[in-house]
């Protein structure tokens, strides 16, 4: 474990904005967290947790507690080759692209659709992440954590991680930090059914079929990189945490007009229906790679907020405030933003 002080964390989001961090504890072995626990028991609140900062907005005052950076690493496996299903146990800061990448190349499904997603596998359910018809409540069977108000470790299986669009019960919360995390996968040759019409089209099949598994995970990539939602892939939109807005829970009445208008409006697996942000973002007046203010701007391959030279957590914070006012303004539809706000 390496603890440094006043350490800047702007470089560890990708943002690249926010001010120091009081005291940055880095983990990388997972037999030295009792020995963070106890040193972060002397600060008043529990530590904020920061894996690789791609949905983060740090302040630019920085964070006066302590900050956790979870860098552990390790993927396991237990399952006969014969067995159809295989349980992968994760270290919480191993990168999620490399487990995609694993879990591929060993021939399991259920995790190959969030290829090209940023930060660390610990993550997943915090945002309970997902893309292109997969999200992390498909798969996870539990974690493991430690509980600052119990003072131990607990093991909470999927239900009681509340997974529901872009939520659980640790978004917006520290009252646990992820240690472990358990996921069943199937073995097959072939992917899960490719229901997004964008990647159907760049696989060249028609909605529904099942592809190899390295042919859906390029075919995703290269949607994403149209959008400039892979990080480094545009050269212009590199300072982004992707998808800054979510996609609105919206009432029937609201559903009922939104169609009218020829909106994507959809259902979601947790119940919801919902509407595009992007959609919102472009019916509000906002066209790619507008100002929004100092620093910040519209991307300029997708409807979402990019950072430049100039920028501060305070602009890109109010960059929000006036899309969100704009959008609601002209659509009647409140956007909420999908960050976390440190």
């Amino acid at each position: 474990m390496r603890v440094t002080h006043e350490v800047l964390l702007a470089p560890m989001t990708t943002l690249g904005l926010g001010g120091p961090a009081a005291v940055l504890f880095e983990l990388f072995d997972p037999a030295d967290f009792p020995e963070f626990v106890a040193l972060a028991d002397a600060f008043p609140a529990p530590p904020v947790c920061l894996g690789e900062g791609s949905n983060v907005v740090v302040s630019d005052a920085g964070c006066e507690g302590a900050v956790l950076r979870m860098s552990t690493k390790g993927v396991r496996m237990t399952g006969r080759a014969d067995e159809e299903r295989v349980l992968v146990e994760v270290q919480a800061g191993h990168l999620l692209g490399d487990l995609v990448g694993i879990t591929v190349a060993e021939g399991l499904t259920g995790m190959e659709m969030l290829v090209g997603i940023p930060g660390t596998t610990g993550a997943t359910p915090v945002q309970n992440v997902g893309a292109y018809g997969q999200e992390t409540a498909d798969c996870l069977l539990e974690v493991t954590a430690w509980d600052w108000e119990l003072g131990r470790v607990v093991t909470l299986d999927a239900a009681a991680c509340g997974l529901g669009h872009r939520t659980s019960v640790f978004k917006h919360s520290r009252r646990w930090t992820l240690l472990t995390l358990v996921f069943a996968l199937r073995r097959s040759e072939l992917s899960a059914p490719v229901t997004y019409r964008t990647v159907a089209a760049a696989l060249d099949v028609p909605v529904g079929s099942r592809v190899p598994l390295d042919e859906v995970t390029q075919a995703v990539l290269a949607v994403r990189r149209s959008k400039g939602m892979v990080l480094g892939c545009s050269g212009t939109d590199d300072r982004s945490v992707g998808s800054v807005f979510l996609s609105p829970e919206i009432t029937p009445v609201q559903a009922d007009g939104l169609r009218a208008r020829n909106a994507p409006v959809n259902r979601f697996p947790d119940g919801s229906t919902r509407v595009s942000a992007s959609w919102l973002i472009r019916q509000a007046g906002f066209a790619l790679s507008t100002p929004i203010v100092e620093g910040v701007r519209m991307s300029s391959l997708h409807y979402t907020l990019v950072a430049d030279e100039g920028a501060t957590a305070a602009g890109f914070t109010r960059a929000i405030e006036l899309v969100q006012q704009e959008v609601l303004r002209r659509t009647g539809v409140r956007l909420t933003s999908e960050l976390d706000f440190l």
